[in-house]
C-alpha cells in the first residue's frame, strides 16, 4: 500500500506539472517566433511555428522525458525546452541589434506567464473545492517554472537566449568567441546539469552548480512577481 501510494502521490505530483510545461515552453518558442517575424525574418512563419499548437514544438525529450526525469530525481528544480524555433538572424533587419529582441522574447514570454499565473489564483475560491487544490498546484507550478525557465535560459551561454544576448550587446573581439562556443553548449549544460551532481553526490560535495546559479534570481523573481501581482504580504 506504501508503494502504491508513493505511486499515486508523483503522478498526482506530476499531473500538476504537465500544463505548465506544455504552456511555457510553448509560449516561449512561439514568442522568439513572433517577434522574429515582426524584425523581418519569416522562417518560423514559413516552418509553421509562430503556433500555439503544442504539437509543433514539443521536443519529446526537453518537453517530456527531462522534467519527467527531474521529478523521479527529486530534482531541487524542474524545466524543460521544446524545438528551437528557426531563425535566419542574417534576415533580420538589423541582425545584431534584432538578435537581441528576438532572444528576450522567450524569457519575457516566461515573466508574462507567471504574472497571469499569479494573477489566477484569484479565481481558485470560485472552483469547487476537490479541482481547487489541483488547480492551485499548478497555478504555484507554473509561476515557479517560469521564473526557472527565465532565469536557466538567461544563463550567457549559447544556444541559450542569454547567450544570444551577450553576443549581441558584447564587442565583437569577445562576441565571435563566445558565439564560437555555440556548438558545444548542450553539452557544457548537460556537464553541468547532471554529470556534475552525481560526481559531487559520489564524493560527498555539492556540485550543483546550476542549481545555486539558479535558484536566487529565480527566487528573486517569483517574489516580484507575488508582490506586483498582489499576493505577497
Amino acid at each position: 500500500m506504501n508503494a502504491a501510494a508513493d505511486w499515486g502521490s508523483t503522478i498526482m505530483t506530476a499531473s500538476t506539472w504537465v500544463l505548465p510545461v506544455i504552456i511555457a515552453v510553448t509560449f516561449h518558442e512561439a514568442a522568439h517566433g513572433f517577434v522574429a517575424y515582426r524584425f523581418g525574418d519569416d522562417t518560423a512563419w514559413q516552418a509553421g511555428r509562430i503556433t500555439l499548437n503544442p504539437f509543433k514544438h514539443v521536443d519529446p525529450f526537453g518537453t517530456l522525458l527531462l522534467p519527467a526525469m527531474l521529478i523521479l530525481l527529486r530534482s531541487p528544480f524542474l524545466f524543460g525546452y521544446a524545438k528551437p524555433v528557426p531563425v535566419d538572424f542574417s534576415r533580420l533587419r538589423h541582425p545584431r541589434r534584432d538578435m537581441v529582441w528576438v532572444a528576450l522574447a522567450g524569457p519575457g514570454m516566461n515573466v508574462l506567464l507567471a504574472i497571469v499565473s499569479s494573477l489566477l489564483f484569484y479565481t481558485v475560491d470560485y472552483v469547487p473545492p476537490q479541482p481547487a487544490e489541483w488547480v492551485a498546484a499548478n497555478l504555484v507550478h507554473s509561476i515557479q517554472l517560469n521564473a526557472v525557465l527565465c532565469v536557466f535560459n538567461m544563463i550567457p551561454l549559447p544556444p541559450l537566449d542569454g547567450g544570444r544576448v551577450a553576443v549581441g550587446v558584447l564587442p565583437r573581439f569577445l562576441a565571435l568567441p563566445l558565439a564560437r562556443l555555440e556548438r558545444y553548449g548542450m553539452m557544457i549544460l548537460l556537464l553541468f546539469l547532471f554529470i556534475l551532481p552525481m560526481l559531487g553526490s559520489q564524493i560527498g560535495h555539492d556540485l550543483n552548480l546550476v542549481g545555486w546559479l539558479i535558484s536566487t534570481p529565480a527566487r528573486a523573481l517569483i517574489e516580484f512577481v507575488l508582490w506586483i501581482t498582489g499576493q505577497s504580504e
